[in-house]
């Protein structure tokens, strides 16, 4: 393999290679900004064990090839329809309320159409569940860890139509999971370069000999041909069974789903095997086994407001949208015929315009629905969509762990999800002295109303399982010199079985008003692909929708001027 990458902006990329409060504020993520309590701890100097069996690695990884593929030329299809659109005789005026990345994907391509967005924004920062702070010593902090794949179309044409590219740090295709039965190793699924998908991705099953038996991958192999053989049309019909209930019911070892699929279940949906539909496991499997680079991983060089979001709102405004923060909504008010009238802000501010797209996440939309809305069928059914409790916890430690490596590590702890060293995967955040472990907090339905001292106490003690010789739970090794926690009450929509169903498509009953947000209808379930995607396809049914839309603002003057 190729190794041939760039180095740090900062001197050096230093990697590993292992061998083997109330509702509504919680809700509007008001509540999610819990950021914890910086703690200083004074500190010894201890020394370090010379022996560990990991090797250094002083590259990023070039980036893939992924311009060739189907779904790359597809989604870049569809970018380039909004940009060669006729350009509209009398712009809209949209507005667009939740500045994630739906939000900003749906701005950002109706301004490429020719029309006038104007993005409102609650908090003051952009991103949604990409947000990140800064808190008093200069360092970010975030809501979640968030990985770019090979199989995110969307998500890498943006990257490419907005020129940033650069910012993608690609790693080494592996997934590394952590060993619950040997404390400090990983056992690793190696992608080799010259193999073409699948057989790339069924030799990297096949070669990890620590994690299952032959009897058991040859029992998964088989367990899976139904859905190699039956395609979309399988995959979509397992909505209703859970991973486990499938698992079973394909007579695979329940081994598999403890070895692989429990780490594989909390990293997509932040929840256990035994209440996932099992169409999201299908789907994330369809993605990274047909592609070449489908499963290969990147991570952002910096924080996310900043290195991805500020982009598209600079390119959002060269073409003439707008984009605001602090502007939350208070209220959807409504005309006689129950189409929006306009959005009344909680500063008192009433915001007009000729369509209206809510692109925050689900349970915002269905706390502030009109009355009148919600025995709509295509509202009713967001009842059964509700977003998943999840902690993401930061730690700086007083030196530079090296159980550790240059990507993200599937830590198959009971109460941690993923994690990863971010001192060493992302440049902005390179410390060659210390490093600061960024974890996923999951399931944290049992967590979330709990101190940040207990969840740090909590995060430790399985710590010290994937670090036994650098880290203890009563800090005698490594010590913290400060943490921060983020907890998101209501993050991405819960993937249990049936939601499917209820997944709205971006085109509303109501006249002139649109949804935006990875819950809606599209391909990639809950992800940053899935959230882009929602926007292109909300941008699309308004471009699309473009003389209707324009007919029925001509009406309301008309009618008003009689008045």
């Amino acid at each position: 393999m190729s190794l041939c990458g760039s180095v740090s902006a900062l001197s050096l990329r230093c990697g590993f290679r292992h061998g083997n409060s109330d509702m509504m504020n919680a809700m509007s993520f008001r509540g999610s900004e819990s950021m914890g309590h910086p703690l200083t701890i004074p500190t010894k100097t201890r020394p370090r064990k010379a022996s560990h069996p990991l090797q250094v690695v002083c590259l990023d990884y070039p980036r893939p090839e992924l311009e060739t593929t189907v779904n790359f030329l597809e989604d870049s299809y569809l970018s380039s329809s909004f940009r060669v659109s006729p350009r509209p005789t009398k712009p809209l005026k949209i507005i667009i309320a939740g500045a994630g990345l739906a939000g900003l994907s749906t701005a950002k391509y109706l301004a490429d159409a020719g029309h006038k967005p104007l993005l409102l924004e609650a908090r003051d920062v952009l991103g949604g569940k990409v947000a990140a702070w800064k808190d008093e010593d200069g360092d970010w902090y975030e809501t979640g860890l968030h990985i770019f794949f090979g199989a995110y179309p969307n998500v890498q044409n943006l990257f490419g139509e907005l020129g940033i590219n650069d910012r993608l740090q690609w790693k080494e295709h592996s997934m590394i999971f952590a060993m619950p039965n040997k404390p400090g190793e990983f056992s690793r699924f190696d992608f080799p370069e010259v193999l073409p998908a699948p057989i790339n991705g069924i030799w990297a099953i096949l070669k990890n000999n620590e994690m299952l038996t032959w009897a058991e991958k040859v029992k998964f192999a088989i367990g899976l041909l139904p859905a190699i053989l039956g395609g979309q049309a399988y995959v979509e019909a397992q909505d209703g069974i859970t991973v486990k209930e499938w698992m079973r019911k394909q007579g695979i070892p329940d081994r598999v789903t403890t070895e692989v699929f429990i780490a594989m279940s909390k990293a997509l949906n932040f929840i256990n095997p035994d209440e996932l539909s099992m169409q999201c496991i299908l789907i994330a499997l369809n993605r990274f086994l047909q592609e070449k680079h489908g499963s290969k991983m990147a991570f952002l060089d910096g924080n996310p407001p900043e290195r991805l979001c500020m982009p598209i709102v600079d390119h959002i405004r060269s073409l003439g949208g707008e984009v605001e923060l602090n502007s939350r909504i208070q209220k959807i008010e409504l005309n006689s015929d129950a189409t929006v009238k306009n959005f009344l802000l909680t500063n008192g501010e009433v915001i007009e315009g000729d369509v209206y797209v809510f692109a925050t996440p689900v349970d915002i939309l269905k706390l502030l629905l009109p009355e009148s809305w919600k025995e709509i069928p295509y509202f009713k059914k967001l009842e059964k969509l509700v977003g998943v409790p999840v902690i993401n916890v930061h730690i700086w430690f007083d030196r530079k762990l090296k159980n550790t490596s240059d990507h993200l590590l599937f830590s198959r702890s009971p109460l941690l999800s993923v994690y990863a060293d971010m001192s060493v995967t992302c440049k902005e955040y390179y410390n060659p002295n210390q490093s600061m472990l960024e974890l996923v907090f999951a399931p944290a339905e049992e967590w979330i109303s709990c101190s940040d001292s207990e969840i740090i106490d909590a995060t430790m003690k399985e710590l010290a399982k994937l670090f036994p010789d650098e880290i203890s739970a009563d800090q005698s090794k490594a010590k913290i010199l400060k943490y921060h926690i983020v907890k998101t009450p209501r993050s991405v929509y819960k993937t249990v079985p049936n939601c499917e169903p209820c997944r709205p498509l971006q085109r509303s009953p109501v006249e002139g008003f649109y949804l935006a947000g990875d819950y809606t209808k599209q391909k990639y379930l809950a992800s940053m692909e899935g959230a882009v995607l929602s926007g292109k396809f909300c941008a699309q049914a308004i471009v699309q929708d473009y003389e209707l839309l324009g007919a029925r603002g001509e009406g309301r003057l008309a009618e008003a001027s009689i008045r």
